[in-house]
């Protein structure tokens, strides 16, 4: 683990849990200040800081509910306040619902867009205001956008929205030295993936992939930290498929 300070502050939102708090994990150990964001699971977004600091990283916690503006523009203020800017977001917050298109609720369709795109917009829209010059901006797709899986329609739609946008606001932000990326995770052995699958289920997505497992959380950490760190610098514009070659 490398324990040197880098004097870059992270925000990682949706970081309570799963991919998330790996991802604040692993920033923490490449030296980064980190801002564990979460909507409502205050322990657990505290358990994250506490395994930080512990392992001798600086972090807090910070609530808000990424698709409220508001909620946002003070997760923003509190990070300058506390550590004087902020030099990457991570925009991991997001939820998931499967229904085909005729059977799709109008209430999760409303959540899906209100959380995985309009928090996206949300924090995008202030990090590209706030973000200090040579900044990151790392968004979550998934690679459901190129599988194309019947009962994927609302969800893959939420995270095109998001491969579009990131393409669109690195050029806009020409001039700065800000890149801005998405990853996009195959299967990953997180709490919400392995939910309500039976085993054989399980088996058979993972052997799906050439490399033939899930996805680790830590594994698409690894993938968040080589965009935000030194030899991430010349990507820029790009979708990354984290996802062991499933598509």
């Amino acid at each position: 683990m490398n324990k040197q300070a880098n004097n870059k502050v992270a925000i990682v939102t949706g970081a309570s849990r799963g991919i998330g708090a790996a991802v604040a994990r692993r920033l923490a150990d490449d030296g980064f200040t980190v801002v564990v964001n979460y909507a409502g699971s205050a322990k657990a977004a505290e358990e994250v800081v506490g395994d930080i600091t512990a392992a001798g990283g600086t972090a807090i916690s910070a609530q808000a509910d990424v698709a409220k503006a508001a909620d946002v523009r003070r997760l923003f203020d509190t990070t300058e306040q506390v550590y004087g800017g902020v030099d990457v977001l991570v925009n991991n917050a997001g939820v998931m619902a499967l229904a085909n298109v005729a059977d799709l609720t109008e209430e999760d369709f409303d959540r899906l867009f209100d959380i995985n795109v309009k928090g996206s917009y949300n924090t995008m829209r202030e990090a590209a205001k706030r973000l200090r010059h040579g900044g990151r901006i790392i968004n979550f797709s998934s690679s459901v956008v190129g599988l194309l899986q019947p009962g994927y329609a609302p969800y893959a739609a939420t995270k095109a929205a998001i491969e579009a946008t990131t393409m669109v606001l690195a050029r806009e932000l020409r001039g700065r030295e800000v890149t801005v990326n998405a990853v996009a995770p195959g299967p990953t052995a997180t709490e919400l993936f392995l939910n309500g699958k039976s085993d054989e289920l399980v088996d058979r997505l993972a052997k799906l992939a050439p490399l033939e497992r899930l996805g680790t959380p830590e594994d698409i950490a690894a993938t968040v930290a080589f965009l935000a760190g030194p030899d991430g610098a010349w990507v820029n514009g790009q979708v990354l498929r984290a996802n062991g070659g499933i598509v």
